[in-house]
């Protein structure tokens, strides 16, 4: 019998030689196999079917959801399921099925080797089983199967290829008794798989890999991100990072920027990364404090003065806009300025340049000016208390620095980070912060944010130096308070004493996880007793496991 792609109409695209000598060979010999109780002499039209969706259709879903239905009109398919091989992630999975639920399809997840499917992605050779009960290789992953009343039920997995590449799988269930008609049906399917294979092709570039792509790129992205990330500020909170991504963009200008904040939350920091990840990190970096000094000499401060030019000017002295030409220039406390002193600075802002005290020569300077302030500034303009003039120019580029308080899990971050750099300044050897102490790290309220936090810990260090873990009862009274309330306890030596108390049988029932007996053989106490305690202090073991 001979035929050739003018006898298959489109579908001769998807086929090669091979293809048609084993379609031809496969018509002959189920003309004279009627007799076996299936007839295959129905193939032509099924090929034709399937070869003109392949051939006016570039959807996948389409063309798959018409392979899956002609296998179960004409081969009297059971179930049947097309999986792909995700090679960034090495998994097979089941992306379209027939007679499989969709939280079966979902569980049908593979990797090279692995079961049936595996096997076949991993070596590229079609597998036949006669019978699935009789199988082990065989996973039942989707769990779809009964073991009664699929017992009879045949499993073919054909690869699905384009020039040797191996891009997935289609399989296919059904009750056969008859080797040989089994063996001519895994023909047929390979030949579906084949005029399949180019959209398989197609989809797994555009999407699964672009979907691969777009991850890695996602990930190179944050991975950029945590690159960046200040080295000289601890804390990787959502306000936080939110204040790294303001930095990062700012940092590539030379912007003025305004650094707004409470007391003690770590506006310098802010201002040092600013400068050593910008365009002028390789200039000078200078800070002055706009609180410092008394009104009379801060203009002498800032833009330097002539020899003679007041009593006690000696010599001719560079002011801190001259320091800091070609790099950064930090203003703290910029709120505290006089009203004079800021028309100046709004002249520097303005035209880069301005004159010693007592001279008249105009000096330029090329920097970035960071301002920073723990005042309401636009409250004081609308007082009169700031110039409205000046404020605009500082608020180009605000960033906020959060408090402590508002900054989660950075409490403990940070706390850590200065007991590390408290031991080595000190020479002691601190192993830990407790848990009921981190629990009154965690519950403080912090109004003197990262400022407050790092002397309580300078303290603490020093008082656990002997023992080597940081105790509540090494932290200052007003982070006990919480604690002491709770105990109801009077006077000062009892509060204290509850709070070591208190301390001692929660260390000890972590130690534990919570095992009653061992925690209280590890406190020299019996059951009963630290049952006494633990109901006066409100613990509950169960928490502890």
């Amino acid at each position: 019998m001979n035929i050739s792609a003018s006898d298959l109409g489109p579908m001769g695209k998807g086929m090669g030689l091979s293809d048609y000598r084993d379609l031809a060979m496969y018509v002959e010999d189920q003309s004279a196999r009627c007799d076996l109780g299936e007839c295959r002499t129905n193939l032509l039209p099924m090929i034709r079917e399937m070869s003109q969706i392949v051939t006016e259709s570039g959807n996948l879903e389409i063309i798959l959801h018409t392979l899956l239905q002609i296998m179960q009109r004409y081969l009297k398919v059971v179930r049947g399921m097309v999986s792909l091989y995700d090679t960034a992630s090495g998994r097979i999975f089941v992306h379209q099925s027939l007679g499989l639920t969709d939280e079966e399809a979902a569980r049908g997840i593979y990797h090279l080797g692995e079961g049936i499917t595996g096997k076949v992605v991993e070596n590229g050779q079609k597998i036949v089983v006669p019978r699935i009960s009789e199988e082990p290789n065989f996973l039942n992953r989707t769990r779809a199967r009964d073991a009664i009343s699929d017992a009879r039920l045949s499993f073919i997995c054909v690869p699905i290829m384009r020039s040797q590449k191996i891009m997935g799988t289609i399989s296919a269930e059904r009750i056969y008794d008859n080797r040989r008609l089994l063996d001519l049906d895994v023909e047929i399917v390979s030949i579906l798989a084949a005029m399949t294979a180019q959209a398989v092709e197609f989809y797994l570039m555009e999407s699964v890999h672009n979907a691969a792509l777009e991850k890695e790129n996602c990930n190179l992205r944050n991975a950029l991100k945590e690159k960046f990330k200040p080295s000289n500020i601890i804390g990787n909170s959502k306000s936080m990072r939110e204040v790294y991504g303001l930095i990062e963009k700012i940092a590539r200008t030379k912007t003025t920027v305004l650094i707004l904040g409470e007391s003690g939350v770590g506006k310098e920091l802010v201002a040092s990364a600013i400068h050593y990840n910008g365009v002028g990190a390789t200039g000078p970096f200078v800070k002055f404090n706009c609180a410092a000094l008394t009104e009379s000499v801060i203009e002498s401060e800032l833009f330097g003065h002539e020899r003679g030019s007041f009593t006690g000017a000696h010599s001719q002295r560079k002011g801190r806009f001259e320091e800091a030409d070609g790099g950064t220039l930090f203003l703290d406390e910029v709120g505290e300025l006089s009203l004079p002193t800021q028309a100046k600075l709004l002249r520097v802002l303005q035209e880069r340049s301005f004159e010693r005290v007592g001279g008249n020569t105009t000096h330029q300077v090329d920097l970035r000016i960071l301002a920073a302030t723990n005042r309401d500034l636009a409250d004081m303009v609308a007082k009169g208390g700031f110039r409205e003039d000046l404020y605009y120019r500082l608020n180009v580029y605000p960033i906020t620095v959060p408090p402590l308080r508002e900054r989660g899990n950075d409490v403990i971050a940070l706390a850590d980070h200065f007991v590390s750099k408290f031991s080595r300044q000190m020479g002691v050897d601190i192993k830990r912060i407790s848990t009921p102490a981190l629990n009154m790290l965690m519950r403080y309220h912090w109004p003197g944010n990262v400022r407050e936090l790092e002397n309580v810990i300078e303290r603490a260090v020093i008082l656990a130096a002997e023992n080597g873990v940081i105790h509540g009862y090494n932290l200052p009274p007003s982070l006990q308070t919480p604690l002491i309330s709770e105990v109801s306890c009077e006077g000062g030596l009892e509060a204290r004493l509850a709070i070591v108390e208190y301390e001692m049988i929660v260390e000890a029932l972590k130690l534990h996880d919570g095992n009653m007996t061992e925690a209280a053989n590890h406190l020299g106490l019996t059951r009963r007793i630290l049952g006494l305690r633990m109901k006066k202090y409100k613990l509950n073991y169960r928490a502890f496991r």
